[in-house]
């Protein structure tokens, strides 16, 4: 069964050989040597760097910081002749892969973006320019004249602009993507547990100057020899998509950070329409390649709407979606001018996967909060289907990992630095210079250190490689003003305490770094996960160097120290003086210390590998698709009239338990109660009621007085009331009351203040109270979305402030019911069914019942029919029929589409076969 990995970009692209060239052509470097006068790097093929500010830095004082650059500095590496199969460990990529900008064709001899020029940074120019251009999404420069029009997802361009890219290119490993996710595939390639696999991305680079036939090319070659289905888009859509919606917008706004400083051009009317197109573009290609028992996974934030886009055009797909950054609050989440439409994507999947616990459950509150839906742990519950919600944090690949160490560069490169650094104690720290990093923060954290504690200034040397970017020039200054204090102020003439590298390093370098480093600090305001910190774990475990077992000091708000379990340093960036503390206790902990918490440290990083997040997921994916399948109304066959009635002949002792509204009823008004049931219903359940082999019960979550009123011409009928908080055993006019009124008061008095201070904002609004729950209405709301988003966030309030109470908010029609947790229509049948079996048992010594009948129509009949399920499978009962006339996805075994009338029509069917007897 082919499993489709959706990501923005392939593990592939495209280096071109022949004329126009777009880049000097490239070298290979030498391989490490030491000399007295300088020491040259290596890189292996595929290997790049590049330099970090596009502007002059402030001037350095006298110190080794040429030397160490020129001593990590790499060159532009030759083309590699030699492209390993997905499973080979020589594959294995970078996991935290910080990459330049899309187009920059710094690696590759590749086209240049022809993508319109960005929007102006001043507002008022910008808004003058949509106003000119109303009919345009995209405009290259404003002016005082109208400018010229442009569709935004045009891919037209004439053959005498177009550069003609010729015949010679090739395949190469791609420097951009997603490094963790293919080396966890392509573990699970290696290790058998995932077969027929297919890419889908882009090739990484603009594409407008491709003609048509080149393009085919290109996508023949890669499905052909590389299982990978290239998505071709304009220049365009892609820059709109990736550099204006996703980095200027989508990412600071997961990670915590709104982009509304001045100088922002984040501008969602500008940018939104191109992260649709190419959306839509990923899912075009997915449902022109899909075959019935297809998988797709797609993964990252910057493809939220192609689960939703397929799912539309293929409802019974099995689509799976992993969100690799962190997912914010729904106080962050909701500042998206399209939240809704990100999160309504998002639950076109059948599982939506995070990498912890926290952003799983931030995803699941502004579901809540913002789309009024039922949230549970398990996932979300939507008007028809289920969708599943889980957190499984990705990890690396060890074993590969291990082999890579055993290069011959690797072991030299560890034995040059061992050399060069020889007798002091390394920290390392290598991270992309941007906003979520926390370099500036970690910087200010050392200089505290080396001010407060000047016995280590000699003896530490901090190694911070910081990977290029070009989105922050005002950060790259002021960290490069921290960073010339340092020096001038702790440098000496022998000894430089940092080594601040603005470039990035040779995988092999890097490997080299981990290994003989005595300290890794990673202090990222906000990240998905960490998987440097992985890395580094697993180059401490001594095959290379002694044994160093070096702590990890960790920031707390990484996904990584989810999984931990406090055995990393963890600390908060913005603490300083604790960031400080936290490398004073590193390099002074001692051996039995660092190798206790190195164990416990490696025995994660080698469970949550790369192949086990890859191989759980495809399960857990493959079992929730084979829930939901089971429980579409769709795939539950109809209730057979027949059948049941053989049933019904050959059962001694039969029980009903029927709910009232939307299932023997429609409903009422909410507004007043109604009084009497309709005459067909009592008919009915009268004359189910003359067998004395019939015990029935109803259900509603109406009160004990109201349901009383309503069947007052049905004697002996069971009643559970308040969802399952009331029973009235059948033959009886006694009510048993299973919750506690002192504790039902006590959470009472507090929701009421919540629903008081949500009722005087929403116009038309009331609350009605029942024994044992409330109920926020605003049906009547004179501002019907307004308030349905003041009713999402008085859900989401009350299960945050009440859930020690054992109290929920439930988002229902037009309505927040809030309710105990202990009871529900399943407890009560519960406590119904083992009362009457005990009585029989006990009278009769026989089994209590051959048939049972379960009808229902909303999400409070689902614990019901579970519990009717089991006694069916486990042989309590024999002939067990649950039965839904809702539209919902459920878990009853039948459905029955004519509704309230079907239900009252098979009823009285069933009491003509007792008239018979």
């Amino acid at each position: 069964m082919p499993t489709f990995i959706v990501s923005l970009f392939l593990p592939y692209t495209i280096d071109f050989h022949d004329l126009p060239q777009s880049s000097p052509p490239s070298r290979r470097p030498s391989p490490p040597r030491r000399n007295a006068s300088k020491l040259e790097p290596a890189a292996e093929p595929g290997e790049q760097h590049a330099s970090l500010f596009a502007q002059p830095t402030p001037p350095q004082t006298p110190s080794a910081t040429a030397a160490h650059e020129e001593f990590f500095t790499q060159e532009q590496p030759s083309v590699s002749t030699h492209f390993p199969k997905p499973h080979d460990p020589r594959s294995l990529v970078r996991s935290d892969a910080h990459v330049p900008e899309w187009g920059s064709g710094l690696f590759f001899n590749q086209p240049r973006s022809r993508a319109a020029a960005p929007p102006s940074e001043d507002i008022l120019k910008y808004t003058k320019a949509q106003e000119l251009a109303a009919a345009a999404h995209h405009q290259r420069r404003p002016s005082r004249r109208s400018p010229k029009r442009m569709s935004v997802s045009s891919n037209r361009s004439s053959s005498s602009s177009r550069q003609q890219w010729g015949s010679e290119w090739t395949v190469e490993p791609a420097v951009q993507g997603n490094g963790g996710l293919a080396n966890a595939v392509r573990a699970a390639i290696g290790a058998g547990k995932l077969q027929d696999v297919y890419w889908v991305g882009t090739v990484g680079f603009p594409t407008d100057a491709l003609d048509d036939g080149k393009k085919h090319e290109i996508h023949e070659k890669l499905e052909s020899e590389f299982d990978a289905l290239t998505v071709f888009v304009n220049d365009n859509d892609f820059d709109g998509h990736y550099t204006h919606y996703c980095k200027t917008i989508l990412w600071p706004v997961f990670h915590y950070q709104i982009p509304d400083h001045p100088k922002s051009k984040a501008y969602e009317d500008h940018s939104w329409i191109y992260y649709v197109h190419l959306n839509q573009a990923f899912a075009d290609n997915i449902i022109k390649s899909y075959k019935r028992g297809d998988v797709i996974w797609v993964h990252d934030y910057h493809l939220l709407l192609v689960p939703g886009m397929v799912r539309k055009k293929l409802p019974d797909a099995e689509i799976g979606f992993f969100m690799h950054t962190a997912f914010p609050s729904s106080e962050v989440f909701r500042c998206l001018a399209v939240r809704r439409e990100l999160l309504e994507g998002m639950l076109g999947a059948n599982l939506v996967a995070f990498q912890s616990r926290e952003y799983a459950q931030h995803f699941l509150q502004t579901c809540s909060r913002l789309l009024i839906v039922e949230a549970t742990n398990d996932g979300v519950q939507l008007e028809n289907r289920f969708v599943n919600v889980a957190w499984l944090p990705i990890g690396i690949d060890p074993k590969s990992l291990a082999l890579v160490r055993e290069e011959p560069t690797v072991k030299e490169w560890i034995k040059v630095m061992q050399e060069r650094y020889k007798g002091k104690m390394l920290i390392v720290a290598r991270d992309k210079l941007d906003q979520v990093r926390g370099v500036r923060q970690k910087l200010l954290s050392f200089e505290l250190f080396l001010n407060k504690y000047p016995q280590f200034r000699d003896k530490v040397v901090m190694i911070q490689v910081a990977t290029s970017t070009t989105e922050n020039s005002e950060l790259a200054m002021t960290v490069s003003d921290i960073v010339t204090r340092i020096e001038s102020t702790h440098s000496t003439l022998a000894h430089q305490p940092l080594v601040f590298l603005r470039q990035d390093i040779a995988f092999s370098q890097y490997l080299a770094l981990l290994s003989v480093a005595d300290v890794l600090m990673i202090t990222s305001l906000r990240e998905g996960m960490n998987l440097t910190a992985h890395e580094f774990i697993a180059c401490q475990d001594g095959r290379a160097t002694e044994k160093k077992h070096g702590p990890l000091i960790l920031s707390e708000f990484t996904g990584s120290t989810s999984i931990f379990g406090g055995n990393e340093l963890a600390v908060n960036p913005w603490d300083y003086k604790q960031c400080a503390e936290a490398i004073k206790t590193a390099l002074e902990m001692s051996p039995e210390e660092k190798e206790r918490r190195y164990t416990k440290l490696n025995n994660v990083i080698m469970h949550h590998t790369g192949e086990y997040w890859c191989t759980t997921l495809s399960h857990t994916l493959a079992k929730v698709h084979e829930e939901h399948f089971m429980r579409d109304t769709m795939s539950i066959p109809r209730l057979s009239t027949s059948q049941l009635c053989e049933k019904y002949k050959n059962a001694n002792r039969r029980i009903f338990i029927l709910d009232y509204e939307g299932t023997l009823a429609s409903y009422g008004s909410p507004t007043s109660i109604i009084m009497t049931s309709p005459q067909r219903v009592i008919d009915a359940l009268n004359e189910v009621l003359m067998d004395n082999k019939n015990m029935v019960y109803v259900m509603s979550g109406r009160t004990p007085e109201e349901l009383e009123r309503l069947f007052s011409r049905v004697p002996t009928l069971g009643l559970i009331a308040e969802n399952g908080c009331f029973v009235r055993p059948f033959g009886t006019d006694q009510w048993v009351a299973f919750a506690d009124t002192s504790k039902v008061d006590e959470w009472k008095a507090s929701v009421k203040e919540i629903l008081q201070y949500y009722k005087d904002r929403v116009e038309g609004s009331w609350v009605e109270e029942r024994h044992c729950s409330l109920i926020f209405h605003y049906e009547q709301a004179e501002d019907f979305d307004a308030a349905a988003t003041q009713a999402g966030e008085c859900a989401t309030h009350i299960n945050e402030v009440c859930a020690a109470q054992h109290v929920h908010a439930v988002p229902i029609d037009k309505c927040i019911l809030v309710e105990p947790l202990d009871w529900s229509k399943g407890s009560a049948a519960t406590h119904i069914f083992k009362k009457y079996r005990d009585r029989v048992v006990e009278k009769e010594g026989d089994s209590p019942a051959e048939f049972l009948l379960v009808a229902g129509d909303d999400r409070e009949d689902e614990p019901i029919f579970r519990w009717a399920n089991q006694l069916g499978k486990t042989g309590v009962i024999r002939d067990v029929t649950t039965v839904s006339v809702g539209t919902r996805n459920t878990e009853a075994n039948a459905t029955l589409t004519q509704g309230t009338t079907g239900l009252l029509s098979v009823l009285q069917k069933l009491a003509k076969l007792s008239e018979n007897e």
